[in-house]
């Protein structure tokens, strides 16, 4: 059984979603995480996804608001050995129902290729040109609230 949880910035939880963003996103395109960017995410919603029977963090996203209609759905990651079970799903779900209940209308975030049919399944539709930033091709992708 899973639950999902908001992450407190700083906590020993949070070190935990950081080295798993690292090692599911940032490490396979040889790619660091910066420190420098740690404060700028003070300000944003962290949210963990955990396995009850041992309290584990199996996934985790961030929230990060654009303005006062959109906030940005950013760094989406769950461990490798619980891929392909839904976590992702739950993960956005709950992202959704967190991001309306603060007043946002819309949720927007950058795709990589490889996961546009995962978030169109969700609901999400692609908005603009595809584009690159860092090596990486991403796609915009939008969802009203």
């Amino acid at each position: 059984m899973r639950k999902m949880v908001d992450v407190t910035f700083g906590s020993s939880r949070y070190d935990d979603l950081v080295e798993l963003r690292y090692k599911v996103l940032l490490a396979p395109l040889g790619l660091k995480f910066l420190d420098s960017f740690r404060d700028k995410e003070a300000s944003y919603l962290h949210i963990g996804c955990i396995e009850q029977l041992d309290d584990k963090l199996v996934g985790g996203l961030i929230l990060a608001p654009v303005d006062n209609d959109t906030i940005r759905m950013m760094q989406v990651a769950v461990d490798d050995k619980y891929q392909g079970e839904g976590v992702g799903r739950e993960m956005v779900k709950y992202a959704e129902k967190r991001a309306k209940e603060a007043g946002y209308a819309h949720l927007v975030m950058y795709a990589m290729l490889s996961v546009i049919g995962f978030y169109e399944k969700l609901g999400f539709k692609q908005e603009g040109d595809i584009f690159e930033d860092n090596g990486i091709t991403f796609a915009k992708m939008v969802k009203e609230l």
